[in-house]
């Protein structure tokens, strides 16, 4: 069990955290949310015992380990990759050394300490900590031949697989994560929702991953107005009843009987939906423990996302023949044949993130293609969200300036009109008249949202779109697209936008091209697209 006593937290005049006291009770996972600079990541710090709050402390049931997903990922470079995942253990990593170092230098006079080390091994499974390392390695996708190898001799995204490993190795009783899915490819998020599911002891983690927080989650614990509050269920739950509660507390004249029939009304229709998904495990027992009294509107602030059309598209939309783009002599698709028709809503997909993004930028024509064509519809208009965006805010415009370049009339240009689509997407008052080299990457991307909807286009492509976004945007966006009548061809790592957005996945590998009209959890599910997609990549 892990207590916060009266923490608070004061940067200057601003009050992060006043007076908050809470407890992480044990067998519970706890998905810490709350709008960027609210202070998620400086919480888990505290926890941590990795800053000091201003006042308050932290208490851990004496006995219990904690561990923790290091952010520094270059602090284990003079170690190699099993020795690393070990140092998850403190405690078993020192005795473990220390044995090592009695017995290169083995004598009658340290013979009775080694025997005392190897008991205290043995009642840790110490024998077993290799192999067991080993196993969280592979399930990572981390191979044997990796193991022996130098974390500096890495590539960064391994790194954060190892580091993974070790946070997770050795069953810790209070397991700290922020943003443990990030660089994570779809099947070892899958894997770490499974592990998470089946683990027994207490998980606190931030993510702006929905799907990862609706499969682990028992409790959602928001940061709101200085404090932290714990709701049973997971992120959906905790998301649809805070908009239910809104509506409810706008319509003051609802009597108190209907609001309740409509709160519990809302339960059983959500308790049969958990019930029927593939995420829900029988140690999880949620929806039974959810209490009415315990809905509240939240105080989030959601842009108004809306794509209108100039004008709809015919049916032809996009034709590609024979496509193929590679980098330094190393192929990332090829053969690419593609007829994008209306109403098309495709989840562009590759294991190299290079080749969705040399698609993109092929058919926005920044870049050529090593052979093949391509040809957009006449009727068609697009808008294009990079993956990376820094060259349009090289510049000093304020943000009405910035977003006045892409206005289409007159009317548009008018200062009224810019603010007013700048205020959609929470710039409002003096931040629209922020510079644009300052903007953050969240505020950088909302900022493209807003040229997008002003482009009014019938086409969205769109890389990476939740990069930098906080859960409110990335909730926002996703349901502006899957109300979107255009047609869309996307990419992205958050799983909940792929399956509900998605219509289609194409697949791009090295060896051709993947086309199924279907969900994206149906493609990931699929054992013989599975089968096909080892033979495009080998």
């Amino acid at each position: 069990m892990l207590n916060v006593n009266n923490l608070s937290v004061q940067f200057g005049k601003r009050i992060l955290f006043d007076e908050v006291n809470t407890t992480f009770s044990d067998g519970n996972i706890y998905g810490v949310i709350g709008a960027n600079g609210a202070g998620k990541s400086t919480f888990l710090k505290i926890l941590a015992g990795d800053m000091e709050p201003t006042s308050g402390h932290v208490f851990l049931e004496p006995g219990k380990r904690m561990s923790v997903l290091n952010q520094n990922h270059n602090m284990f470079d003079e170690h190699t990759v099993l020795e690393t995942v070990l140092m998850g253990n403190k405690v078993l990593y020192a005795i473990k050394k220390e044995m090592d170092e009695l017995y290169l230098d083995y004598n009658d006079k340290n013979a009775d300490r080694i025997g005392e080390l190897q008991v205290q091994f043995e009642e840790m499974n110490g024998w077993n900590a290799d192999s067991d390392a080993a196993a969280m390695l592979s399930n990572l996708g981390i191979g044997a031949e990796f193991h022996y190898t130098l974390m500096g001799d890495l590539e960064s995204k391994l790194k954060v697989r190892v580091l993974l490993a070790q946070a997770l190795f050795g069953n810790p009783d209070v397991l700290i994560m922020d943003e443990p899915t990030n660089d994570l490819d779809f099947e070892t998020i899958a894997w770490l929702e499974n592990f998470l599911a089946n683990y027994e002891n207490t998980v606190i983690v931030v993510s702006h991953d929905r799907h990862f927080l609706d499969a682990v989650c028992t409790h959602i614990s928001d940061i709101d107005f200085g404090k932290i509050n714990h709701y049973s269920g997971n992120y959906t739950f905790w998301y649809e009843s805070s908009q239910l509660a809104a509506k409810q507390r706008a319509q003051q004249n609802k009597k108190a009987e209907e609001k309740k029939a409509e709160l519990e009304e809302f339960i059983r229709r959500f308790s049969a939906n958990v019930a029927k998904s593939k995420q829900a495990t029988s140690r999880k027992k949620m929806i039974d423990k959810l209490n009415i009294a315990e809905i509240k509107p939240s105080s989030r602030r959601y842009p108004a996302i809306i794509f209108d059309q100039e004008r709809e598209a015919g049916d032809q939309i996009l034709n590609v023949e024979g496509l193929a783009a590679s980098v330094d002599g190393e192929t990332l698709f090829t053969g690419v044949d593609l007829n994008m028709a209306k109403g098309d809503k495709i989840v562009l997909f590759s294991k190299d993130s290079r080749a969705t993004t040399a698609f993109y930028e092929i058919i926005n024509g920044r870049q050529n293609a090593d052979a093949g064509k391509f040809d957009w519809g006449i009727t068609t208009n697009q808008a294009y969200l990079p993956a990376e965006n820094h060259e349009y805010f090289d510049n000093d415009l304020t943000l009405v300036d910035w977003l006045r370049q892409w206005a289409k009339t007159e009317e548009e240009r008018e200062e009224v009109n810019i603010r007013g689509f700048l205020g959609k997407m929470i710039f409002s008052g003096e931040e629209a008249l922020k510079t644009a080299r300052v903007l953050s990457g969240g505020e950088k991307v909302r900022c493209m949202i807003s040229r997008m909807m002003m482009e009014r286009a019938n086409v969205l492509m769109l890389d990476e779109p939740t990069n930098h976004l906080d859960l409110e945007s990335i909730t926002a966006f996703n349901n502006s697209l899957k109300n979107f009548k255009g047609s869309v061809i996307f990419t992205t790592h958050d799983h909940e936008f792929a399956q509900t957005v998605g219509n289609r996945v194409v697949e791009l590998t090295p060896k051709g091209v993947i086309d199924r009209y279907m969900t994206f959890d149906d493609y990931i599910d699929d054992d013989k697209i599975q089968e096909l997609r080892k033979k495009m990549y080998s």
